[in-house]
């Protein structure tokens, strides 16, 4: 078990040890499931140097994509141009999960306990969800939409399950601890290689952080998707609410979606208007003009 104190020396070193931490993880767990192992591939900044690095040690290590439909069209390019990569996908569209299950807003937590306290038979669960939930955050009990933290379970976790199921083949992927608190937690609990998880996954880049990502891609001169080039720091699902909130608060940089607008019309307009995130958008804490939403 890894203490905060601990992980924030980690995240203090030179470049160069943080490269040997993460060859070593990636041997380790190489070598502990003989083989048996494939690079989770976003397109992302993050993954691209996780997939460089295990690559550097096991040139013919696999790496797999899940073609959910919500990346961004410049991350699909960029992996289709990366080789041996396999495609999975999911089983249903986000457009059925959100009808079904609720979007994903504020964050995943948030989002669990808010769709809990309106779902659950469970009295003893309603009260102590209840407990946990923020003041700030109450009033999105009463939106006429529902809310849930399922998107990422159905959209990317369970075809990578299945795919780990179906070859015997472990997960390496490019998560790091200070991309949120539970990450950071999950680092402390399970360590970089998390062999006693439900779903074991190694976590070579935990003690990375955005800036050694940027250093490690230019230092290598690694190809990465054109997407950053166009403003963007976070390239996730695009459908996405998740953290919008503490970028809606920084008033001098634009917000994904009003990012979208500019580079993505199109998708843009099929968030708002075909998906309904221009009604979500409206219960958001912090808001700007409405033309900054494209109300």
């Amino acid at each position: 078990m890894l203490t905060a104190q601990e992980i924030w020396r980690r995240q203090s070193l030179p470049l160069e040890d943080k490269v040997s931490l993460a060859q070593q993880n990636i041997k380790e767990w190489y070598e502990y499931f003989e083989g048996q192992v494939y690079v989770s591939l976003s397109g992302g900044k993050d993954s691209t140097v996780l997939l460089h690095l295990a690559r550097s040690i096991y040139p013919e290590v696999p790496a797999v994509f899940v073609n959910t439909g919500l990346e961004y069209p410049e991350n699909v390019q960029f992996v289709k141009s990366i080789p041996n990569v396999t495609w999975i996908k999911p089983k249903i569209s986000f457009k059925k999960v959100i009808e079904k299950y609720g979007y994903p807003v504020i964050s995943k937590e948030v989002s669990q306990w808010l769709s809990e306290i309106a779902t659950t038979r469970s009295d003893k669960l309603r009260t102590k969800r209840l407990r946990q939930l923020s003041a700030k955050w109450r009033y999105m009990l009463d939106a006429p939409f529902k809310i849930s933290n399922k998107c990422c379970d159905i959209m990317k976790k369970n075809p990578a399950h299945a795919y780990e199921k179906q070859t015997s083949r472990q997960p390496l992927i490019g998560t790091m601890a200070c991309d949120s608190a539970l990450r950071q937690q999950s680092i402390m609990l399970h360590g970089c290689n998390a062999y006693d998880m439900a779903h074991p996954a190694s976590r070579p880049l935990s003690m990375w952080t955005e800036y050694d990502v940027w250093e490690y891609l230019r230092t290598f001169n690694v190809p990465y998707s054109e997407i950053y080039d166009m403003g963007y720091t976070r390239t996730g699902c695009m459908f996405c609410m998740f953290g919008l909130h503490m970028e809606m608060r920084k008033r001098t940089h634009l917000h994904r979606f009003e990012r979208m607008k500019k580079t993505h019309p199109k998708i843009y307009e099929y968030c708002m208007e075909q998906l309904g995130l221009k009604e979500v958008l409206k219960w958001y804490p912090v808001r700007r003009t409405q033309e900054g939403f494209g109300l």
